[in-house]
């Protein structure tokens, strides 16, 4: 019995050593296409600079596929997205190391999709660190998820520890869309609330990357009193729980007070031993962003807030909000360093 145990330990070894293989070769085999294609760019973009003009690139498609009839990726459409990828790349000293880092096909769509570098950074960082496929990317950019994580208001830099900082900022978006709901523009709380649970995929999807719903309503029982939180996730890399609150209406600092009572009982009776403070996210329909930054001034417990919407269209007022390249620079450092 001992030795068939030490046998099956021994195959799952040796199945992990196999995994971690291919992983690496599959590594190795996008970083020297990604380098190919870089090279490719940089020859076409300089021959365009000495006035070869672009009838260059169908002669070339052609002969490559011609000479290499069954590696693909030859096609005239591609050799001008390598054009594309390496002559907006290479302007940006920041940009070219993080190249090898992703596939080509998701390359191609923060072509596509970011004309701005610090949003290609972002999508090309979050897509390695949170695994990303290029569906989940085309969702994450057309959300706009760089910017409502740059402007997320909360008190975490304040109050939590440095090794949950980074993770945590990347936790709580300024603004969430719940285009999925199907819901009219003026709806309860209750509504709100039971028709999430019903979406519950998609929810834990605009909510973010490793969030698992630990329930709805969820009870607390204080001085003999009952409580009852709106939704309670668990963030699996923070390894907290997360407290949301869901308010149809504008903010109010009292939410502030609500949360904080909630997140003191969280950790006192339901956090486990080995967990981190439990966070709280106030996400209310509209928010004035200095009365959020006031409520948020003092206090000990990490809170966010957020607004919600029900389309896919977000607050005008982003586009005059986004800080200096400089800020939005530093903050990048804070996500993913």
């Amino acid at each position: 019995m001992e030795l068939e145990k030490q046998q099956t330990q021994f195959i799952l070894e040796i199945k992990e050593k196999v995994r971690n293989a291919q992983y690496e070769a599959l590594k190795a085999v996008n970083t020297q296409l990604i380098n190919l294609y870089w090279e490719i760019g940089r020859s076409i973009a300089e021959k365009q600079k000495d006035g070869w003009g672009k009838a260059i690139v169908p002669l070339l498609s052609l002969e490559l596929q011609k000479e290499f009839p069954g590696m693909g990726g030859f096609s005239v459409s591609n050799l001008w997205y390598m054009t594309r990828f390496y002559s907006e790349y290479q302007s940006d000293i920041n940009l070219p190391p993080l190249v090898v880092e992703i596939s080509w096909s998701k390359h191609r769509v923060i072509l596509d999709k970011c004309k701005d570098n610090q949003q290609r950074k972002f999508y090309i960082k979050a897509t390695k660190k949170f695994g990303w496929t290029k569906d989940v990317l085309i969702h994450q950019i057309e959300n706009q998820t760089f910017e409502r994580y740059l402007l997320n208001q909360t008190n975490l830099d304040k109050v939590l520890p440095e090794t949950q900082k980074k993770l945590a900022h990347l936790a709580i978006k300024d603004h969430y869309t719940f285009d999925f709901l199907n819901i009219t523009e003026e709806h309860p709380e209750s509504e709100l609330e039971q028709t999430l649970i019903k979406n519950i995929r998609a929810f834990l999807l605009e909510m973010g990357s490793d969030y698992t719903f630990v329930g709805n309503q969820y009870r607390l029982e204080v001085g003999g009193q009952e409580f009852f939180i709106d939704l309670l996730l668990f963030h699996r890399k923070l390894q907290a729980v997360i407290a949301i609150e869901l308010k149809t209406g504008d903010f109010k600092p009292e939410y502030k007070g609500k949360m904080e009572f909630y997140l003191a009982v969280l950790n006192d009776t339901v956090r486990l031993p080995h967990e981190n403070e439990a966070i709280g996210i106030i996400i209310c329909k509209n928010k004035n962003r200095t009365i959020v930054e006031y409520s948020l001034k003092m206090g000990s417990l990490p809170i966010g807030v957020s607004t919600y919407s029900t389309t896919n269209k977000l607050p005008e007022a982003y586009r005059s909000l986004l800080p200096s390249e400089k800020d939005i620079e530093d903050r990048l450092q804070v996500f993913f360093n």
